[in-house]
């Protein structure tokens, strides 16, 4: 079993560090630079993370997922101006930073701990211990709530029993490198004991994963106390500059007013802006804005603020902003271009024509107010199959990614706001990005947002054909959410090690065919056999089979696949779809 190793080891390559500890007070850029070594942590451990899945399937995330939150945080605070990093400016912008860049449950979860971080050294010039753990608690607190049902035996007991510790210590020692000392061993010795309060990590043998990407966080941070430099963070991609761009701050967090006019179009300007030597006047932003262009929103303070705005004449918005102070993370999108997509798929959709007829519909009939619309639809999918088929049924905006790819809170956030309409539905068609979903559609208020707890895209497709245009975005959620339950599917991957899976045991290379909530219903070394299985296992009233072929799958193979189905079941209609989805060979609808 996968255990913690000693609190305060240094990381691989570690060297000693030139820059000071936190000592006994800290200020904000040693606060930053302590989460940069809990980042840097993380990333020397991601792999070992990603390793401890219950399950034993190929698409381990939860490393992956929590370092690109915390890389998102560390982004957004190393944007604060040098001359304003106090530990309120710092633990404010690592907060906001990993909301809108949460990915994940995993994710979601560090970022709502970063969150309550951020609530309780909410301006400080400076911390000291007590602090600190005042702040620990407070993101435990603020975890907890964030989640419908809490579980014990994950991050949120590692976090809870860490932040317990150091309230503890902090009354008796008012040192910070103590209290630090005291969270990441209650965090190792909670993640140890995280297979005695979950039977499902028991049975894997393998400690929770959150609670383990958790201690590692924290081992880095008290690495830097101690002076401990770890290995410098990997290279990681840019994140897409437009769904940076519409990140906001919590409402909680920011004074942010949103004026929403009817439907209107043109450029959309987002970019944040950093005060140089006066500070920010909110108010007057705004109300030059609202006389530049329409869908205004100023979020932030008097230091620094993120914009958004619609209009015809973006570089006016542009050339006026710079003289507030410095600009970044400017994103102009033509918002004329993005319409006249939605309009398109939304016209094949209710009309079936070609491409040509569609584009005639639209241009003689889908502005007319006769024409019913709907609510806008953003989906999750991972590979362009998928995607083809989501947008084929009048899917305004697909958000790429999936299992070991979960999209961020901020990419969601773009999505719905790049749909014309006030009405939008999201499909997150994967159970580890219904947190996120959830979390972006709170963060745009301007929108009547609802999201359908899809679980694959098979779900989705499935709901997507239920919607009445008539009606609005929550009256259609119920309608989806009927549909998408009444299908049922399968996924079907490759054990990449030895295990028992719910009293089942699977050897290694064999093919699991598992249901949405990751149910194993037949395993074996013959993928082929293994789908036949689970199909009889649903008795005699399936009329419809689609197969989803994953991009591993060669055309042959899915083509005698589905052969060998119609002639098991010769009543049963089959359908072959090229899904394109990684790590899993195929998603099966049974309908």
């Amino acid at each position: 079993m996968p255990m913690p190793e000693e609190a305060a080891a240094p990381g691989p390559g570690a060297t000693p560090a030139t820059t000071p500890s936190l000592e006994d007070s800290y200020d904000g850029q040693a606060l930053l630079n302590a989460f940069e070594s809990a980042v840097s942590n993380l990333a020397a451990h991601v792999d070992e993370i990603d390793r401890l899945n219950v399950f034993p399937v190929p698409d381990g995330d939860t490393g992956a997922n929590m370092l690109a939150t915390a890389v998102a945080a560390l982004d957004a605070a190393r944007a604060v101006p040098a001359h304003d990093r106090t530990v309120g400016r710092v633990a404010n912008a690592l907060g906001f930073g990993a909301l809108m860049g949460a990915r994940g449950n995993s994710g979601v979860i560090l970022s709502q701990i970063l969150h309550g971080l951020a609530e309780e050294l909410e301006g400080k010039q400076r911390g000291d211990a007590a602090d600190l753990a005042r702040a620990f608690l407070r993101g435990s607190d603020t975890a907890y709530r964030a989640v419908a049902t809490p579980v014990e035996g994950t991050i949120l007991t590692v976090m809870r029993e860490a932040s317990e510790a150091a309230a503890g210590t902090a009354q008796v020692a008012p040192s910070v490198e103590q209290v630090l000392r005291a969270t990441v061993e209650a965090a190792a010795s909670s993640v140890a004991r995280t297979p005695e309060l979950l039977a499902v990590l028991r049975q894997a043998g393998v400690v929770d994963a959150g609670g383990q990407g958790l201690y590692r966080l924290l081992e880095g941070g008290l690495a830097y106390n101690l002076g401990i430099a770890p290995a410098p963070l990997p290279v990681v991609a840019p994140a897409d500059p437009a769904a940076e761009a519409a990140q906001v701050p919590t409402v909680a967090a920011a004074d942010a007013t949103l004026v929403v006019p009817g439907e209107a179009f043109g450029y959309e300007t987002m970019f944040l802006v950093n005060a140089d030597e006066r500070p920010l006047d909110l108010a007057a932003m705004r109300a030059r804005l609202e006389e530049l262009g329409e869908s205004v929103m100023v979020a932030g303070d008097e230091r620094m603020a993120r914009v958004h705005v619609h209009n015809e004449r973006p570089e006016e918005v542009l050339a006026w902003a710079r003289g507030l102070g410095r600009l970044s993370r400017i994103s102009v999108i033509d918002m004329d271009s993005q319409a006249d997509e939605v309009r398109e798929g939304r016209a094949r959709a209710f009309t079936g024509a070609d491409d040509a007829a569609a584009e005639r519909a639209v241009a003689g009939a889908t502005d007319s107010p006769a024409l019913p619309r709907g609510p806008a639809v953003v989906a999750v999918a991972a590979g362009e199959g998928l995607e083809r088929a989501l947008r084929s049924l009048g899917v305004e905006q697909v958000v790429r990614g999936g299992q070991s790819a979960n999209p961020s809170i901020g990419e969601i956030v773009a999505a719905i706001r790049g749909t014309p309409s006030v009405e939008v539905v999201v499909l997150p068609d994967n159970p580890n990005v219904l947190f996120a979903a959830r979390r972006a559609a709170e963060l745009c208020p301007e929108k009547h947002v609802v999201v359908v707890p899809t679980r694959n895209v098979a779900e989705g497709i499935a709901a997507v054909l239920a919607i009445d245009a008539t009606l609005d975005a929550r009256a259609n959620a119920e309608r989806m959410t009927a549909a998408a339950q009444a299908v049922r599917t399968f996924q079907v991957t490759q054990a990449v090690r030895d295990a028992d899976v719910a009293g089942s045991p699977v050897r290694r290379g064999e093919a699991m065919v598992l249901t949405p909530d990751d149910g194993l219903v037949a395993s074996g070394p013959d993928r082929g056999l293994a789908v036949l299985a689970a199909l009889d296992s649903l008795g005699g009233d399936v009329e419809l089979v689609t197969l989803y072929r994953g991009r591993d799958v060669t055309v042959d193979e899915a083509t005698a696949l589905a052969e060998r189905i119609r002639m098991a079941h010769p009543a049963v209609e089959v359908e072959l779809v090229d899904g394109g989805q990684p790590y899993y060979h195929y998603l099966v609808a049974a309908e």
